[in-house]
C-alpha cells in the first residue's frame, strides 16, 4: 500500500514537470571544502646532533618534565650518572609546566652552560 502511494506521488511530480536545478547560478559564490581524509604535508626530518667524543669535562642537564610518578626515576638516573661519570657535571632541573609547555629560560640556560641534555618525557 505504501509503495503504491509513493509511486503515485512520484508519477505526479514527473508529470507536472517538477525538476530540481542543482547547477550553480551564474555569478553565485563558491565555497571551499576541506579534504576529509586529513592528509598532512610531508614531515621535514631534522637529524640528531653529532655524538660527543667524550663526556669528560662536559655539563649535561637532566631535565624532569614532571610526568606523573617519574620523579624518583629521574632522581635515581641523576645519581647513577654522577656515580658512573664523575668527571662530568650533571645538573638536575625541573621544567616549568608539563612537556608540552615551553620553558624559554631553561632552554637559554642549557644553551649557555650545557653541552647536552637528557629529558624525561614519560611513556
Amino acid at each position: 500500500m505504501k509503495i503504491r502511494i509513493v509511486c503515485i506521488l512520484l508519477a505526479a511530480l514527473v508529470s507536472a514537470g517538477l525538476t530540481l536545478d542543482l547547477s550553480r547560478a551564474e555569478g553565485e559564490a563558491r565555497i571551499a571544502v576541506l579534504n576529509p581524509q586529513g592528509i598532512l604535508p610531508p614531515i621535514e626530518r631534522i637529524p640528531m646532533a653529532p655524538r660527543a667524543e667524550s663526556l669528560e669535562g662536559k655539563t649535561i642537564y637532566v631535565v624532569d618534565t614532571k610526568f606523573p610518578r617519574t620523579r624518583a626515576f629521574v632522581e635515581t638516573l641523576h645519581r647513577v650518572l654522577q656515580e658512573t661519570y664523575p668527571k662530568t657535571v650533571w645538573v638536575l632541573r625541573d621544567k616549568l609546566g608539563n612537556y608540552q609547555v615551553d620553558d624559554p629560560n631553561l632552554w637559554k640556560e642549557i644553551r649557555e652552560k650545557g653541552h647536552g641534555v637528557i629529558m624525561g618525557i614519560g611513556h
